[in-house]
């Protein structure tokens, strides 16, 4: 169902004038949260079936969606793994490999790109995972970069999830067959982390099972999680200029289900999600071995979230996973 901008939310919406993606121009966010009603009684354990993730590296494939949800258009960008070598880069409309993947749904921040994030999101397709990342009509590079329509984006998620999984049955596609709809995550950055905490909160999509909030802030969307528990990876940068580390950990605080906090002390608001390095490398490592836990239950990919986390002098790690 749409999720319309409402008189209320357009008040607590007031409260994401300065959030920003990291671009060159980018304004400092306020730090303020809105106020919320405390967060309601949660499962205390994930729902999501143990199992074993696979431990080779796929190949990866590409190819986009034209997406377009009541005027809003939404194309939408999907890496997978696919069965054949492709030199390293992703391979567009590449055949899938054989087996059922969970489904990562990535929200990019305000005047970026799915595309932008590439580096990290074809890491994961290649550990085992369809990721889809729409581009959102007001907030992507070259829109108005309406900020209030932030709020409709949770939206904009669930059905560009609903157009992924009904990909698993239709006739010929390249996917058929190939999507695990029991097991679903949502992952952003910035507003996109806005967005994915969204899905958690006052949009609700009770097909997800994880969440990943990268430099995220709950301004506009609250803390009243809700649903099943679905445990959370955040990730946060103590110097980030836009999206003050302080905001991130309040959203965090509030989080009553399984969560980690990976604490990143020298760094931004997020460049170095756009560039391979030692970071990216920590920050991917970490965010895929927490995937392959809370997607496909595997317990041995649990104990290893913190090693990968806690590796060099690159982070600190909040565990309560």
């Amino acid at each position: 169902m749409s999720r319309r901008v409402t008189p209320a939310l357009l008040a607590s919406a007031v409260l994401l004038a300065g959030l920003v993606g990291c671009s060159a121009d980018a304004r400092k966010a306020e730090s303020q949260q809105a106020p919320v009603e405390p967060p309601p009684a949660a499962t205390p354990t994930p729902q999501v079936p143990a199992g074993k993730a696979p431990q080779r590296a796929f190949a990866v494939g590409v190819r986009q969606l034209k997406l377009n949800r009541d005027g809003r258009a939404l194309p939408t960008t999907l890496w997978y793994p696919a069965a054949v070598q492709s030199g390293g880069a992703a391979k567009r409309s590449a055949t899938a490999a054989e087996g059922r993947f969970p489904v990562v749904m990535f929200s990019h921040g305000l005047g970026g790109r799915p595309d932008d994030y590439a580096t990290l999101l074809t890491r994961w397709a290649a550990a085992g995972f369809v990721v889809a990342a729409p581009a959102f009509p007001h907030t992507s590079r070259g829109a108005d970069n309406n900020v209030l329509d932030v709020l409709n984006q949770p939206a904009d998620v669930s059905y560009a999830l609903d157009q992924v999984l009904a990909l698993d049955g239709k006739a010929g596609d390249a996917l058929r067959g190939r999507l695990d709809g029991e097991r679903v995550a949502a992952a952003g950055h910035s507003a996109g982390g806005v967005t994915t905490i969204g899905l958690f909160t006052a949009s609700r999509d009770e097909r997800l099972d994880a969440g990943v909030v990268f430099a995220g802030t709950a301004l506009g969307v609250g803390t009243a999680f809700a649903g099943a528990a679905a445990p959370q990876l955040f990730v946060h940068g103590e110097l980030d200029e836009v999206v003050e580390y302080a905001a991130g950990k309040a959203a965090y605080d509030k989080v009553p289900w399984p969560k980690a906090m990976l604490s990143l002390p020298k760094g931004d608001h997020g460049r170095a999600l756009l560039s391979d390095g030692a970071t990216l490398r920590v920050v991917s490592d970490t965010s895929v071995e927490f995937l392959r836990w809370s997607l496909y239950g595997d317990p041995d990919a649990k104990k290893r979230i913190s090693t990968d986390a806690t590796r060099g002098d690159i982070a600190t790690f909040d565990d309560h996973l």
